[in-house]
């Protein structure tokens, strides 16, 4: 692993480790509904690159706040394959189901060719190449804290290997509960 791959994995565990397993007054801060807020959605672009389903939760009993997410995706075309793992620490900031959303999170990403020697083509792992790439978040979420449709939009910049994409548009649709 590179540095820039330990680094962004420690900051993650600094970050998520601080809030995860805080005890803290819940009462003043609960939000109306005293349940955390958790949703899934498929995101299109994005930290997960081409698509991705995803989980995400708050650390708290709250809407707004720090939480996480992780997601999942594999695309094949021809014999050639990606495969692609998220994982982002985010804070939403907002009220009444309204919230800017800005994370930052690793994508793992495994490739497959149909051209590779490798007997075991087929691998969920990719045994033919790999790499990690660091993530970040900015946009707009709509997540209803009764639960309901979840609309999500922005920009998620994509660093590593010396490259930098900062304009990286996603667009994502799910329910909250």
């Amino acid at each position: 692993m590179n540095k820039t791959t330990i680094a962004l994995f420690g900051l993650l565990y600094c970050l998520t480790s601080k809030y995860a397993f805080a005890q803290d007054n819940m009462a003043a801060t609960e939000n109306t509904y005293g349940k955390r807020a958790q949703a899934v959605f498929m995101e299109l672009g994005g930290n997960g690159v081409t698509y991705s389903f995803n989980y995400d939760t708050r650390f708290n009993n709250r809407q707004d706040g720090i939480g996480g997410r992780a997601g999942l995706s594999y695309f094949a075309v021809e014999g050639n394959g990606i495969f692609t793992l998220p994982v982002v620490v985010n804070y939403l900031l907002g009220k009444d189901g309204r919230y800017f959303e800005m994370g930052l999170g690793a994508t793992y990403i495994g490739f497959s060719s149909s051209n590779s020697t490798n007997p075991d083509n087929n691998s969920v792992l990719f045994v033919d190449g790999s790499t990690v790439i660091g993530t970040m978040t900015f946009g707009y979420r709509r997540q209803p804290e009764d639960g309901g449709f979840l609309f999500r939009v922005g920009v998620s910049p994509i660093f590593g290997s010396g490259s930098f994409i900062p304009w990286y548009p996603y667009i994502g649709f799910g329910y909250a509960f």
